[in-house]
């Protein structure tokens, strides 16, 4: 359900882009989306995350940017800054504090030893930047139709790939309990 919430705005995205072939009003449309899944997410667990504030305000600038201007240039970027700012406070979390990111999100439902915990928040850093390149890449490098598909399948698949990955590597540090 939350991985749904999460994608919200952007399904509402693609789905006013796909029946439209308009990316000014699917980014119209995006912002309120955001806002409303803010609203829900507030209402229903009476807090949101930094990550999801950050992009609410990235999704209210560009967003804003795009529908005022007339230039869908603000939004393609969206993704690569939320992906780079995600990159540089992971990386940031290397060296502040006691916990890097990635611990403090997953370490109340896996033990693992510190090593292990600096590489997969290091892997998350590569993983983000890596995202933010490849965002451009393929904004600039191919179709707007292209572009807005990548963003929904591309991103996501990428996402659920590099996830998968990350739980193989969790998983040689994995103790059974049995």
């Amino acid at each position: 359900m939350k991985l749904l919430l999460d994608f919200f705005p952007i399904i509402i995205f693609f789905g006013v882009y796909k029946y439209t072939d308009d990316i000014i009003m699917a980014t119209a449309v995006l912002i309120p989306a955001t806002l409303i899944q803010m609203l829900y997410t507030w209402f229903k667990e009476h807090k949101i995350e930094k990550m999801q504030l950050v992009t609410l305000v990235l999704v209210i600038i560009m967003g804003g940017a795009t529908v005022i201007f007339q230039d869908k240039t603000f939004i393609q970027w969206k993704p690569t800054v939320v992906n780079w700012l995600f990159g540089i406070a992971f990386l940031g979390s290397q060296f502040i504090g006691t916990k890097t990111i990635i611990e403090r999100i997953m370490s109340g439902n896996i033990e693992l030893p510190q090593h292990a915990w600096k590489t997969l928040n290091i892997a998350w850093v590569a993983f983000f930047l890596a995202m933010g390149v490849i965002n451009l890449a393929v904004a600039y490098n191919f179709s707007e139709e292209t572009w807005v598909n990548f963003k929904l399948f591309g991103m996501l698949g990428l996402t659920i790939v590099f996830i998968v990955l990350q739980g193989l590597y969790m998983s040689k540090y994995i103790k059974n309990t049995d």
